[in-house]
């Protein structure tokens, strides 16, 4: 069924050339190219071997980003925008586009914790866990903010999407050994400490 498949798209595509004016020597060439990719996909194509997603931080389905970010920072700031835009981006898989955004947004406001937040957020989807850019992001959040739970909840996060999931837990054990009782975002992290505390599931692995 593939080669079928890959015939006719040869088919179609020298059929495309012809129409738009290619003629002789061009037209020679790019079928030359075509079947360059033919003799690759016939010497290495494997189509018998089923679709597998790449790897990513699926841990972040349990708590969404954008869910986990409202619940600690609200959805009507003025970072709202920048934050939206990145992790649309994300969502996409234009990763790096999603950091180029929140890096120029700390350049311009370099003491706004949730921009930091959201910066490491990025590095973090970016490069499918923690690297020291993405501790340095979540430890500047902190320092902007002392005290305030959101930047060690997004720590967290991140251990657990990183692969640490017992590490994530602590983190949030600890966060709500600290916090009121009637704390909005308590829920949030009695959530994801029940859902990273027993057997790894296929959604979360």
């Amino acid at each position: 069924m593939g080669w079928i498949i890959l015939l006719g798209l040869i088919a179609v595509s020298g059929a495309g050339l012809w129409l738009l004016g290619v003629r002789r020597g061009l037209l020679q060439a790019a079928g030359a190219a075509l079947l360059f990719g033919a003799a690759g996909y016939a010497f290495q194509g494997r189509p018998d071997i089923p679709g597998a997603p790449a790897p990513g931080t699926t841990t972040a389905s349990i708590i969404p980003l954008t869910e986990a970010r409202h619940a600690f920072y609200g959805d009507f700031t003025g970072e709202e925008s920048w934050l939206r835009i990145s992790e649309a981006l994300a969502r996409t898989g234009k990763s790096e586009d999603a950091v180029n955004i929140l890096t120029n947004a700390v350049h311009r406001y370099p003491r706004n914790p949730q921009l930091w937040v959201g910066l490491g957020n990025a590095l973090v989807d970016h490069s499918h866990g923690l690297t020291p850019a993405s501790e340095f992001a979540y430890r500047r959040a902190a320092e902007l903010s002392p005290g305030y739970p959101g930047p060690p909840f997004f720590y967290g996060l991140a251990l657990a999407r990183s692969g640490d999931r017992e590490g994530g837990v602590a983190v949030w054990k600890a966060i709500l050994a600290k916090a009121p009782a009637n704390a909005s975002w308590r829920p949030l992290i009695d959530q994801g400490v029940a859902a990273l505390s027993g057997p790894p599931s296929a959604a979360t692995r």
